[in-house]
């Protein structure tokens, strides 16, 4: 160990930047320090090499040092500016629905304008956290109350069902849900695969639940309202034929994504869940065959060439629910997580 002190001391001591590269800037140190390499041993061989990265790298060190703790500062102040954006944002929009009592008509223009303005995956996230801390305050026994996984199904099912059912936002609602989970997760070890098999059930029920509703909207919704359907027909059809492949797929990407411990437990839940995934695939087949049944050719050009019907108030009405319908999400979301509070905090007592 004397040694490879003395190897230490003397390269520092002979390494200087008046050289203009690194190579002259070694070959000087190593000759100036009378080292013969060929003499070394592999421990004063790891002691040379970390010495001449040390002092070569030194300057280099700091600026890196300087920059990431730069960086987490601009991060924080992002995080905390969007934040504020966010809020000022409600504020504004609260205002102007709940203090200036404008008619039904002005209403529905906010609302439109709002769910142009607000990042509605935010208000998602908020929504999951809100319930997934909320049971685990309230948990009874040891054991997360199925509750949980009622509550995952509601907000689910009120994120997807009044917008199109095409994979990316499908995927991008379940994602979300997912992720949040997966974050309280980390944070709650013991309680990590009950909090997973809880939300990915939940998703799951809500994904059913959403098609479902989608089959019988489409089923009964006025001529004019499937047009809007028909524009994404293909599609829908192709979604439709995979989404136990889209829900197996969320969940190894975000399984991906996270620590070893979760990875594990997520690719374990997904093993467990591929046999328990048909009424998924009954109720999507079955929406696939309502859509070309109700959809066939004749149909879908007869009514691309209604222009006039497209004018017609059913169809404004339906493009209008379409527009509003996060708004009409958020405040049902919160109902439901309400209502979960009250059943368990009446379990409580």
């Amino acid at each position: 160990m004397d040694t490879n002190t003395t190897l230490e001391e003397k390269i520092k001591n002979a390494y200087s930047h008046k050289f203009k590269s690194i190579s002259k800037r070694v070959v000087n140190a190593v000759n100036k320090s009378d080292i013969d390499l060929d003499e070394l041993s592999a421990d004063e061989v790891r002691a040379l090499t970390s010495t001449l990265v040390q002092e070569e790298t030194k300057a280099l060190q700091t600026e890196v040092e300087k920059l990431l703790a730069q960086k987490e500062s601009i991060e924080r102040a992002l995080e905390k500016k969007a934040d504020e954006l966010q809020e000022a944002k409600y504020e504004i929009f609260n205002v102007l629905e709940e203090e200036l009592h404008p008619s039904e008509k002005t209403l529905a223009l906010l609302h439109q304008v709002k769910l142009q303005s607000i990042d509605l995956y935010d208000i998602l996230s908020e929504m999951v956290e809100s319930a997934l801390i909320t049971a685990l305050e309230k948990e009874q026994d040891g054991e997360l109350d199925e509750t949980l996984r009622e509550v995952i199904k509601e907000i689910t099912f009120e994120a997807i069902k009044e917008g199109s059912l095409n994979t990316i936002r499908v995927r991008k609602i379940l994602s979300t849900i997912l992720a949040i989970a997966i974050e309280i997760a980390e944070a709650t070890p013991t309680k990590a695969d009950e909090i997973l098999r809880l939300t990915l059930k939940g998703m799951r029920g809500g994904l059913i639940k959403s098609i479902d509703r989608f089959k019988q909207r489409v089923a009964y919704m006025p001529v004019e309202a499937k047009h809007i359907l028909i524009e994404d027909y293909d599609t829908i059809i192709e979604d439709l034929n995979q989404t136990d492949t889209l829900f197996s797929q969320i969940i190894l990407t975000q399984a991906s994504e996270s620590s070893q411990i979760l990875r594990k437990i997520l690719l374990e839940i997904n093993k467990d869940m591929r046999y328990d995934l048909e009424e998924l695939v009954l109720i999507s087949k079955e929406t696939a065959d309502v859509i070309r049944e109700r959809f066939s050719n004749f149909a879908k050009l007869a009514v691309k060439k209604a222009d006039v019907a497209l004018q017609s108030p059913k169809a404004k009405e339906a493009k209008r629910m379409g527009v509003q319908a996060m708004e009409a999400a958020r405040i049902a979301l919160g109902s439901a997580i309400k209502s979960a509070k009250d059943v368990i905090e009446k379990k409580d007592k």
